[in-house]
């Protein structure tokens, strides 16, 4: 008996759990994005024994204002990328 279906982070296909919690044809794997923030995903058993790690995903553009503009950081030049990556970030 299934309870809840879930969906292959590569492929989408069906992630199938059953009544007692357990994947029948797949993995749920935990990665460790830095911060203490973790993501979880699911894999089919097809695509997890191809590759085991996390490819089909989308960085992040930061956005950051020099000389009153703002610009994604990659669209920066080198000393200036070189310069954003030494800032160091406070939390309130």
């Amino acid at each position: 008996m299934e309870i809840q279906n879930f969906f292959c982070h590569d492929c989408g296909k069906e992630i199938i759990i059953d009544k007692n919690n357990e994947i029948k044809n797949g993995q749920l794997l935990k990665y460790d994005l830095g911060n203490g923030k973790d993501k979880m995903i699911f894999k089919c058993s097809e695509c997890y024994s191809k590759d085991a790690s996390l490819r089909n995903y989308q960085e992040t553009e930061v956005y950051s204002r020099v000389v009153g503009y703002i610009r994604p950081v990659s669209q920066w030049n080198d000393g200036k990328q070189k310069e954003f990556e030494d800032r160091k970030t406070f939390s309130i």
